[in-house]
């Protein structure tokens, strides 16, 4: 996102696309993570995103409402998101305080995640795609 180390990694694995979130991001940060993921949900045809959260220790509102419009703008680019490693803390955090992740499907793990993915039919390689 700027100079440093990467704030978050986005990797490919076949039709999905793996978002980690390495460290918190201020608001500019969130905004230019959530358009460089939606790029490249277009950009390789994703049917699947999963943005791992685990590194966080605190997800603020506008960090709740950011992952939830990257969800909807990834159904809308017809790619099913999942969001994994919410921490114990910032799960109770969040209910406590009335924030939620909406429609977006949670996992506990990256691993979970996949399954989820797959269950739905989000995972499956696409027939074009030499990558998977």
């Amino acid at each position: 996102m700027n100079g440093g180390p990467a704030l978050v990694s986005i990797m490919r694995q076949g039709s999905t696309l793996i978002a980690s979130v390495h460290t918190a991001l201020n608001d500019s940060e969130l905004v230019r993570f959530e358009h460089d993921l939606v790029d490249q949900i277009g950009e390789h045809r994703s049917r699947g995103v999963i943005i791992d959260v685990a590194a966080l220790d605190v997800i603020d509102s506008f960090a709740a409402l950011t992952l939830r419009r990257i969800a909807e703008m990834a159904r809308l680019r017809g790619a099913q998101t999942v969001l994994v490693g919410i921490q114990p803390e910032v799960a109770f955090t969040m209910v406590r305080l009335g924030m939620g992740t909406g429609a977006v499907p949670t996992a506990l793990d990256l691993e979970e995640g996949l399954a989820l993915l797959a269950e739905q039919g989000s995972h499956h390689p696409r027939p074009d795609d030499p990558e998977a």
